[in-house]
């Protein structure tokens, strides 16, 4: 991935299964970006605003469904939009949601093969839009278990529609963080758990059973990014969430998230995502769930 391309650090949790976004707006004000959750974004009044998907970029019409796959850069843009209420409804799950060997029963090879084509992103059809964009707005209505089973209701029945586009080159590789590793594994485990306390490098390393120094380049070439950095992006995710749900101050937020600088904790997360924290959490004037 380019340095200069931003990387979303969801709010979405280990425990979650899936969150969703519903918001009206006037225009599109996020950056180019990508995420390792899968996104699926539905759009409506938008008419000549500019989608960014891998290496394609083109004008959209007045509806639109994209499904983007785990670490795709993608972006929609205002550009020739007029509108002054655009709705948009984003749906973001883990990319571990669908257990590898579920994917190969035969009842889910459609969504299977649908997740494999969008990690060049997918462009569902005007006529599949109408059919599933009400049960994609009412999504929010549902709960619990009843959400999870309509998500992936929606999924197979966009797994089996016609019609479909796929948008960006084949040519066009993106960074896949594919750990194959145990140990990288529990270490991530561990962090997630203990994210609030103070971990330090020689912890981590002790639970791998291997020395500060072999972890330190053990991890970076698994995983493409340092421990310390990966700690923090964790720390990130969680308090973007408690920025979201709670009505915490920042600086409540940064101590229950690890941080025990405040002015730190303001520094790394506009470097991180481009906006202060009190930016991040006026930004969420919409709807947003966790399931």
């Amino acid at each position: 991935m380019k340095k200069n391309l931003l990387r979303e650090i969801t709010p979405l949790t280990q425990s979650d299964c899936f969150t969703l976004f519903s918001r009206l707006k006037s225009a599109f004000d996020f950056p180019l970006h990508y995420h390792e959750e899968f996104e699926l974004n539905f759009i409506e009044h938008a008419k000549g605003a500019r989608r960014v998907v891998g290496d394609h970029m083109e004008e959209i019409d007045d509806l639109e469904l994209v499904l983007v796959g785990p670490n795709l850069q993608h972006a929609w843009f205002t550009h020739h939009c007029k509108s002054p209420e655009i709705r948009e409804i984003t749906i973001q799950f883990h990319k571990d949601l669908f257990d590898e060997k579920l994917l190969r029963r035969n009842q889910l090879s459609f969504i299977k093969s649908m997740f494999d084509k969008c990690s060049r992103g997918i462009l569902f059809s005007r006529e599949t839009i109408l059919a599933l964009a009400p049960r994609i707005v009412e999504l929010n209505q549902k709960q619990g278990f009843d959400s999870v089973l309509e998500l992936m209701s929606i999924l197979h029945d966009l797994s089996i529609s016609r019609n479909m586009r796929i948008l960006s080159d084949l040519s066009f590789t993106t960074e896949h963080f594919t750990y194959n590793s145990r140990r990288v594994e529990r270490t991530f485990e561990y962090l997630n758990k203990n994210f609030d306390k103070n971990i330090t490098l020689a912890e981590v390393s002790r639970l791998a059973n291997m020395s500060d120094v072999s972890f330190s380049r053990f991890f970076r070439q698994r995983t493409g990014n340092t421990f310390i950095d990966s700690l923090t992006e964790i720390r990130l995710g969680h308090a973007s969430r408690l920025l979201i749900e709670s009505t915490n101050s920042i600086a409540e937020v940064a101590y229950h998230c690890g941080f025990n600088n405040i002015s730190n904790f303001n520094r790394i997360f506009k470097k991180k995502k481009g906006c202060t924290p009190r930016e991040f959490r006026d930004s969420f004037s919409g709807t947003r769930i966790f399931i």
